[in-house]
């Protein structure tokens, strides 16, 4: 077993975001114990110290009144093999919204939630299904709270736990109704965990859209709850970057978080960038979004370093591996094709350039001091009257008072 020093609380985290090569969004159902071991001794060796993880809901909850005991079973089990690594997880509850689909199980369809944008994968069968509103409907949440408080009561105490994540970007299934919806939410799915281990972290899974639009459920309302906020961002989707490698998108959104969530520490917990594939000449390659591989890699450099002075608790990377090519006729990766190349590994175990500048930034301390964030010239209030036009304009302040860089 690998001491775990790395968890000293004076560190920069370095994480992973974990799916693995061969069965992505299906590892829970196709488990390989041995391959999960392989997959963390090999996260471990290339400098990282923790792995976010995601508990895709209708395996572990096929139905609202039960909680897999087999699944909870092999949430135990990855645990242990992370130990064995020496590194930390952090699960990911009901997930959920995945690279571009959203995994509900059956029992929570049937609702007017429908956002045009995202299948609905259910069952093994494809929709555009609405779905039931977890914030409103009593009867899901009370199917959530029973799905933490098993989760939580199988990995209380065990030494590879750091924190439970309540849900990845939430706001692309449902949104709440109202700010008491959503604050009700949050407290009564953090109460289910902490009533079984008190000494549970908890955050939830914010991206930037919860920025450029309000969602109802952002960084005040996580905050309440919240040991640490987290953030997600991608230049390659923001139509306001200045680039598809624009890093300095990441700290920006971070101070924002953090402003927003009244000085509440924060972990960027997703950032990244799809690579160029040697493709076929038949196939399509994912479109202009793809980067070279040591461009990639020179931008999660970057990205890393101004995260880091951005005074961020750590970065975590997405995401482990690309994709085995035998998944590319299946969802999510046969329409999102970009969403196949995100590795830091390439789906046959090799490195790609990327890992070089994640390895040397292991062991890196947190900085204690606090950024300069007198660009922000307004208040929550009047940044939520019109929060993407006042996004991009405090962006524009924001690169002002930094560094230019080369993309």
């Amino acid at each position: 077993m690998i001491d775990q020093s790395t968890d000293r609380a004076d560190n920069f985290r370095l994480g992973i975001n974990y799916w693995p090569a061969r069965t992505a969004m299906g590892w829970w159902t196709d488990f390989d114990s041995a391959e999960v071991g392989a997959d963390f001794w090999r996260i471990a060796a290339g400098g990282f110290d923790s792995v976010r993880l995601f508990l895709t809901w209708e395996d572990f909850q096929p139905d609202p009144h039960i909680v897999e005991t087999q699944m909870l079973s092999r949430l135990v089990t990855v645990a242990d093999l992370a130990l064995e690594a020496g590194l930390r997880i952090m699960p990911t509850l009901f997930t959920g919204h995945m690279s571009g689909v959203n995994w509900v199980p059956w029992w929570a369809l049937g609702g007017s939630e429908l956002d045009g944008r995202f299948r609905v994968s259910s069952g093994g069968y494809l929709s555009r299904s609405g779905l039931r509103n977890w914030y409103a409907d009593d009867d899901i949440l009370k199917a959530q709270v029973l799905m933490a408080d098993r989760a939580a009561e199988v990995l209380a105490g065990h030494q590879a736990m750091w924190a439970w994540d309540l849900g990845n970007e939430n706001s692309n299934c449902v949104i709440p109704g109202g700010r008491s919806e959503g604050r009700s939410w949050l407290h009564q799915v953090s109460n289910a965990i902490r009533r079984t281990d008190e000494a549970a972290m908890i955050t939830v899974g914010l991206h930037m859209e919860d920025l450029e639009q309000d969602r109802i459920l952002g960084p005040a309302e996580a905050a309440e709850v919240c040991d640490f906020l987290t953030m997600h961002g991608y230049p390659i989707y923001a139509a306001w970057a200045e680039s598809d490698t624009d890093e300095h998108v990441l700290p920006f959104l971070a101070h924002i978080t953090r402003w927003l969530g009244e000085g509440s520490d924060v972990l960027f917990s997703e950032f990244g960038v799809p690579t160029i594939h040697s493709f076929s000449p038949t196939e399509p390659g994912g479109g202009s979004s793809l980067i070279e591989e040591e461009a990639a890699a020179a931008y999660i450099q970057r990205a890393l370093r101004v995260l880091h002075e951005a005074g961020c608790m750590g970065a975590m990377t997405w995401c482990y591996t690309d994709y085995s090519e035998e998944l590319w006729g299946k969802a999510p990766f046969d329409e999102a094709r970009h969403e196949r190349f995100f590795g830091v590994w390439r789906a046959d175990g090799s490195p790609k350039p990327s890992l070089g500048a994640i390895k040397n930034f292991a062991g890196t301390r947190r900085l204690a001091s606090s950024p300069d964030c007198t660009w922000i010239d307004i208040g929550p209030n009047e940044f939520y009257l019109e929060p993407l036009v006042q996004l991009q304009r405090l962006y524009r302040r924001y690169r002002g008072s930094t560094p230019t860089m080369s993309q």
